[in-house]
């Protein structure tokens, strides 16, 4: 199912492999390059929360901004990331109660120890899904419906966001799981997944996809938060739309229409920001010439803190 796509050296030593899935696709979504068995479906987890916010917004919810990127976030739970989300919560005549996320700690580890050192301990409000339940709910509000049930794979919301992601991807759901957070979980292709983050990037003026897009190109840190690789991919690239999910998955998608979906095979997010930076040189992008993408491509592998090798891209990918 899946291959190399990722190795890890240590000096002259190759110490360790990730395997992994990858499919990279043209404005026209011609096929670029396609590593693995791309044709298979994938949950990809919190990379599906844009294409849910998009359908938040196609039934009445009204946010924008920092608020709308934080719907699309799995962020790090710094101070302006609980904010933003106790800001959607009041709007909606609401207060963190109503939240029905598992608890969790602070993703972020600035986050996390400061946490820590005050005493805290896991809180829905603190975990990095909050601000999609936040939304969730607000959009409950604004169409009257049931807010102590929103989870329900049969509730409306669920259900008009399910129509949403398969109208973006273009494929039907292929099966239904419930995510990390509590809420219903979709399966679909990763050629489907790219299609829909292509819509987002390339979405008209005016449109609720550009509006999507938007908030996350103009607010990156609350869609994931101080020094995560979805933000600095972001801030990277001007005008690209991408978004991490749990078990090693990425996507990214370029203003052009162009995209990458990724998926690493045992989960790991080190060797995520390496695989998709490979990706994008098939796209045109050189790493050399950006310092970020450049410091993202090829993360040392340390002793005591002082590199002794590096996690390269594998030959599949060169």
């Amino acid at each position: 199912m899946h291959v190399v796509v990722a190795e890890v050296w240590r000096g002259d030593f190759l110490e360790s492999v990730h395997h992994g899935t990858l499919l990279a696709v043209g404005p026209d979504d011609e096929t670029v390059l396609s590593v693995g068995e791309v044709d298979r479906p994938l949950y990809p987890r919190s990379a599906n929360k844009p294409l849910q916010a998009l359908g938040m917004l196609r039934s009445g919810l009204d946010l924008d901004g920092d608020l709308l990127a934080l719907a699309c976030a799995s962020h790090s739970g710094e101070a302006f990331h609980l904010d933003g989300v106790r800001r959607i919560l009041a709007r909606a005549g609401l207060d963190a109660d109503a939240l029905q996320c598992v608890a969790g700690l602070p993703i972020g580890e600035a986050a996390l120890r400061s946490h820590l050192a005050g005493g805290g301990g896991p809180t829905r409000l603190t975990m990095n899904c909050s601000g999609k339940h936040a939304a969730m709910l607000a959009t409950c509000v604004a169409n009257g419906w049931d807010t102590t049930a929103y989870l329900d794979p049969c509730h409306p919301l669920q259900q008009a966001l399910r129509a949403t992601i398969e109208d973006l991807t273009g494929e039907k759901v292929s099966a239904t799981g419930i995510d990390g957070c509590g809420a219903p979980l979709f399966a679909f292709g990763y050629r489907g997944l790219a299609r829909a983050f292509a819509k987002l990037a390339t979405g008209a003026p005016g449109s609720l996809e550009r509006r999507v897009a938007q908030a996350m190109t103009e607010h990156p840190e609350f869609v994931g938060g101080t020094g995560r690789d979805v933000t600095r991919l972001m801030r990277a690239l001007p005008g690209s739309v991408a978004k991490d999910g749990a078990e090693g998955v990425l996507v990214m998608a370029l203003p052009d229409g162009s995209c990458i979906a990724l998926k690493i095979a045992d989960g790991s997010v080190r060797a995520r920001p390496v695989v998709m930076i490979a990706a994008l040189r098939h796209l045109g992008i050189a790493a050399e010439t950006n310092h970020t993408l450049a410091e993202l491509a090829t993360p040392p592998v340390l002793k005591h803190g002082q590199p002794v090798g590096a996690i390269h891209p594998a030959r599949t990918l060169q």
